[in-house]
């Protein structure tokens, strides 16, 4: 789930600087912030369910699975992105925190903080949009 958050922030990146080269007009920045606000979302999503998975009693905790390149030689794309949001018991490991929140609650905060964002510009009225 790491991994997947990771792909999800390059995605942002790589999305707003295309967005900024690009600079488009009213509509296209409309578009623009709906690909961030759906890609924020659904990395938020992922964050969640990783902190769902860190509060989880030891007993609870799925079984440790295939690391994610030994998955990718195997099986499908797909499969490996399905079995990857199941979780394992590696994703339950709290490895590191700042100020008590750990790594997947920082990246629900930024993935909320980029889905405000975009939502903001989605909303905005033309005249706004300078």
């Amino acid at each position: 789930m790491c991994m997947m958050q990771r792909v999800v922030f390059s995605g942002l990146g790589i999305l707003a600087l295309i967005a900024v080269l690009h600079n488009p007009a009213y509509i296209g920045q409309k578009i623009y912030s709906v690909l961030l606000a759906i890609t924020a979302i659904g990395g938020a999503s992922i964050s969640i369910r990783q902190l769902w998975l860190q509060s989880l009693p030891e007993e609870q905790v799925p079984a440790c699975g295939p690391g994610i390149d030994y998955m990718l030689d195997v099986f499908p794309l797909l499969e490996v992105i399905e079995m990857s949001l199941r979780g394992t018991g590696d994703c339950a490991k709290v490895q590191w925190t700042l100020f008590n929140i750990s790594i997947p609650g920082w990246s629900l905060l930024a993935f909320t903080g980029m889905s405000i964002i975009a939502l903001i510009i989605l909303f905005r009225k033309r005249a706004e949009l300078a």
